[in-house]
């Protein structure tokens, strides 16, 4: 069972007086039914520089917190602390029921994408020094959420997966014939801004498009598209199958250039300019001369 969090107009916090309302203090939480250390809120027994984080909480496995609301929790400042950073002390030292996705460090990257204060970003590149306070951190909007920051990405995957994003050649000689497949230096500075993309998810939260169209590939699933269509390496077949995948309706038509997308990409990918470039490359394939 899960939930769609509730939407906040123009990516800004959300507004609605009702949903402000569900912000909790730790005594209310309790009441509630939460597990959260008393010091959360009340930052007297903590030594030096403090920072107020507002983190989104919702459980629909407890009734008492199947109702959304935020939990304030009051961290430790240090120089160079990341918004990661201090979900993970407030998970630690507070309250270890908070639940969050991170893989850094691990090698994989991307999962910990929330909306902080208002926008889409990496927690662990996210620096708290330069976010006014109090801080809310909540998860990625127009997902469904799981679990307090945790959103369901089945449907990003989706999209992503249904460009194919796997290098495809017909023509593979056999093994004994196999050599490297080089690329010109001209065509590599081409596409590489396109392998940047980490699978996070922050553009697809960030379209407009993609909330009011469920069948929209998305920004991310476009931009890897890009990523191989404009590889030389592959035959003008596949790159033509290519675009007849990101030309159909819900494609590459429907974006609507609003650069959301290339504004929060933690990767600094300029999506809004790779999707434009596809849409011109499907022009000319269509154009015919007699």
């Amino acid at each position: 069972m899960s939930t769609q969090q509730p939407e906040p107009e123009s990516q800004e916090a959300p507004t609605d007086p009702e949903f402000q309302g569900a912000e909790s203090s730790v005594d209310e939480a309790e009441r509630s039914g939460g597990d959260i250390d008393q010091t959360a809120a009340d930052p007297t027994d903590l030594e030096g520089e403090t920072v107020l984080i507002k983190v989104f909480r919702y459980d629909p496995e407890v009734e008492a917190k199947q109702e959304p609301r935020f939990d304030d929790f009051h961290v430790p400042f240090t120089k160079g602390m990341t918004a990661l950073d201090a979900v993970i002390y407030a998970r630690d030292q507070y309250d270890s029921s908070l639940t969050f996705r991170h893989s850094c460090r691990q090698a994989v990257c991307g999962s910990d994408a929330f909306f902080i204060n208002g926008k889409q970003r990496l927690a662990c590149k996210t620096q708290i020094a330069e976010l006014e306070q109090p801080i809310r951190i909540e998860p990625l909007p127009h997902q469904e959420v799981v679990k307090d920051l945790v959103v369901d990405m089945d449907h990003f995957y989706d999209q992503m997966h249904a460009v194919e994003p796997y290098f495809q050649n017909e023509e593979t000689p056999a093994i004994e014939d196999l050599e490297e497949q080089r690329q010109s230096r001209e065509n590599r500075e081409k596409i590489k801004m396109s392998t940047r993309c980490i699978w996070c998810g922050a553009c697809m939260s960030s379209c407009n498009i993609a909330a009011g169209d469920n069948e929209y590939l998305g920004p991310a699933a476009i931009n890897k598209a890009y990523r191989f269509a404009m590889d030389d390496r592959e035959p003008e077949e596949i790159k033509e199958h290519r675009l007849r995948i990101v030309e159909q309706e819900h494609g590459v038509w429907r974006c609507q250039t609003q650069f959301s997308c290339t504004e929060v990409c933690p990767k600094d990918i300029p999506l809004t300019e790779h999707i434009q470039e596809l849409k011109r490359e499907a022009v000319k394939k269509n154009l015919k001369f007699w």
